[in-house]
C-alpha cells in the first residue's frame, strides 16, 4: 500500500508531492469524496499547496455501509494518499501520488469529529459532490424538500446530524455562536448553477431550523456556481490490477481519469479562496455560458449514447461511441439539435468542442461503463435535456432524435437489454409510484415520470406520439433497426 513511508521509494515514472506532507494544514472539508472529486478538485488543490499549504482537505462519508466503512478503513490504512493514473484517447499516461486529502471521517462513526472541523475557523470551504439528485430539491415543487426522513430527523435533533444538510448548518450554527467568520459552500456537482441549487437547499433547511439562523447564512456564506468537467470512471478490482501492475504501485485506491480537466468557477469567496488559477481553474464573473455548453452537448450526448448502447448490450462508453448508427445519433443530436441554439463563451468553437467531446468518449482507458452513464438518468435527463427540448418544442422543431432518446430511456428502464440479459439500473429519486410506472406494460403510462416535468408546460402531444412510436418500434424491430430508420 501507499503510506507516507513509501513516498520516499516510489518506482519510476511515479510522481510524489510537491511539498512536504507535514507542512499542510487543512482548509476545505469535503463531502462525497468519490472518484470525480478524487481526480479533480483534490488534484487542482495538489497542485497549489507547495504555493499555499493552508488548503489541504478533510475528506467526510456520511453513509455507514459496509463499502463506505472499507473505503474509510483503506483511507486510514494509506495515510490517505492515492495514485491517479491519467491517460490520453492515446495511451500516454501520467501517474502521480495525489497528497492533499489529509483526513479522512466516516461522519455516523464519529458526528462531532465533523461538527468539530465544520466550526473550526481554519476551514474556509466546504465543498460537495453529491450527485445531481443528492441536494433534495421537490421535482414538483422546485423547492427543499422538508418531508424526507432524514431531513425531519435533523431538524428535530439538529445537534446530532446525519444528511449534509443538518452537518453544514449545524457547522454554521456553531461558527456564528463563536462570532466566527462563515464559509463557502461549494458545490462541485455536475449541475446548471449547481451553487444556487446549493444555496436553495441549504437555506430551505436552516429556515425550517432556525429562521435568524438562515438569515445570518445567507448575508454571510457564498454559494459560488461552478461548471466542472473529467471522465473519471468507476474502478473494479481487474482495473485495480491493471493500474497497480502498470505503476508498479500497492494502492488499494487508485483511479483513472482522461488528460482532460476543466474547472470554470465564479470568484465568490466567504473568507479567502486557494490560488487555484495557478492550477487551471478558469474564475470568471458568471459561468452561465460555459455551463450550457458542457451540460447541452458533452452531458446530454453522453446520456444519449448510453441509454440505447445500455439496450444493445455495450459495457462501455467507448465501444458505444465506436458503433457507427450510435456515433451517428450522437453527432446528428448535436449539430441538428443542440448547436443552433447554443452560444459559444469567448474562445471557443462549438464544432470544436463537439470533436473534442466525441474524441473522449472514444478513450478505451476510461472503460466507462455505460450503466453508470445510465444511471440516475431521470435527473439527468431534466438538468441536461431540458433547454434542448424546449426550444424543439417552441420552434416547433425536428423532434425525431429527442423522441428517440426518451424512448431509449424508457425501455432502459425495464432492466433487461437486446440480448436477454438484466442488469441493475439505479434511479434513487424514484419513489413508489415513479417505479411501478417505469415497469409499465403500456408504452404511454411512463410519460408521467418527473424525468419529463420541465417541459410539460408545452405542448407535447406531437412529441409524445413519437416517443410512444418510437417505443414501439424499439420493442419490435431492436435498436439498430430502429436507429437506421432515423435518417441520420
Amino acid at each position: 500500500m501507499i503510506t507516507r513511508e513509501t513516498l520516499k521509494s516510489l518506482p519510476p515514472g511515479v510522481v510524489a508531492p510537491g511539498y512536504d506532507l507535514a507542512a499542510v494544514r487543512p482548509g476545505i472539508v469535503h463531502f462525497g469524496v468519490g472518484n470525480f472529486f478524487r481526480a479533480h478538485e483534490a488534484l487542482y488543490v495538489e497542485k497549489i499547496l507547495k504555493d499555499d499549504p493552508n488548503w489541504a482537505i478533510v475528506g467526510v462519508g456520511l453513509t455507514d455501509s459496509d463499502r463506505s466503512k472499507k473505503k474509510a478503513e483503506e483511507f486510514r490504512r494509506q495515510d490517505c494518499l492515492y495514485s491517479l493514473t491519467e491517460t490520453a484517447p492515446s495511451g500516454q499516461s501520467t501517474i502521480s501520488v495525489i497528497g492533499c486529502l489529509r483526513d479522512y471521517l466516516l461522519a455516523p462513526a464519529d458526528p462531532e469529529a465533523v461538527l468539530e472541523r465544520l466550526s473550526d475557523p481554519s476551514i474556509r470551504i466546504v465543498s460537495m459532490t453529491i450527485t445531481e439528485g443528492g441536494y433534495n430539491i421537490d421535482e414538483t415543487t422546485g423547492e427543499f424538500d422538508l418531508d424526507d426522513a432524514a431531513v425531519r430527523q435533523d431538524l428535530e435533533t439538529p445537534e446530532r446530524p446525519s444528511t449534509i444538510f443538518g452537518y453544514v448548518v449545524e457547522g454554521l450554527r456553531r461558527r456564528r455562536a463563536a462570532e466566527s467568520k462563515a464559509f463557502t459552500v461549494m458545490s462541485c456537482d455536475n449541475l446548471r448553477h449547481n451553487g444556487n441549487v446549493a444555496r436553495k437547499a441549504f437555506l430551505g433547511f436552516a429556515k425550517a431550523c432556525d429562521p435568524e439562523l438562515a438569515q445570518w447564512i445567507e448575508d454571510n456564506a457564498t454559494f459560488p456556481n461552478g461548471m466542472v468537467d473529467r471522465i473519471t470512471p468507476t474502478v473494479s478490482a481487474a482495473t485495480v490490477r491493471k493500474l497497480n501492475a502498470a505503476s508498479g504501485l500497492h494502492d488499494d485506491l487508485p483511479l483513472v481519469a482522461e488528460d482532460f480537466t476543466q474547472w470554470v468557477l465564479e470568484d465568490r469567496f466567504a473568507d479567502g479562496r486557494p490560488p487555484l488559477e495557478k492550477s487551471g481553474v478558469q474564475f470568471v464573473d458568471d459561468v452561465t455560458d460555459y455551463e450550457y455548453v458542457k451540460i447541452r452537448m458533452l452531458n446530454a450526448a453522453h446520456v444519449l449514447l448510453a441509454f440505447p448502447a445500455v439496450l444493445l448490450g455495450y459495457e462501455h462508453i467507448d465501444e458505444a461511441v465506436n458503433d457507427p448508427d450510435l456515433k451517428a445519433l450522437d453527432l446528428a443530436f448535436l449539430n441538428r439539435d443542440v448547436i443552433p441554439t447554443l452560444k459559444a463563451p469567448p474562445g471557443m468553437t462549438l464544432e470544436g468542442y463537439r470533436d473534442s467531446v466525441l474524441s473522449r468518449f472514444s478513450n478505451p482507458a476510461m472503460a466507462d461503463q455505460t450503466l453508470r452513464i445510465a444511471s440516475d438518468g431521470s435527473s439527468k435527463i431534466q438538468v441536461f435535456w431540458t433547454d434542448t427540448i424546449r426550444k424543439a418544442l417552441q420552434n416547433k422543431g425536428d423532434l425525431t432524435r429527442i423522441a428517440f432518446g426518451m424512448a431509449a430511456y424508457l425501455e432502459m428502464l425495464r432492466g433487461v437489454n437486446e440480448k436477454g440479459e438484466s442488469y441493475k439500473h439505479s434511479e434513487p429519486t424514484f419513489k413508489d409510484r415513479q417505479k411501478a410506472l417505469a415497469k409499465a406494460d403500456d408504452f404511454e403510462s411512463a410519460l408521467q415520470l418527473p424525468s419529463f416535468d420541465p417541459w410539460r408546460d408545452l405542448d407535447t402531444s406531437a412529441l409524445d406520439a413519437k416517443v410512444v412510436a418510437f417505443r414501439k418500434q424499439l420493442r419490435a424491430e431492436g435498436v439498430r433497426a430502429t436507429l437506421r430508420s432515423l435518417g441520420l
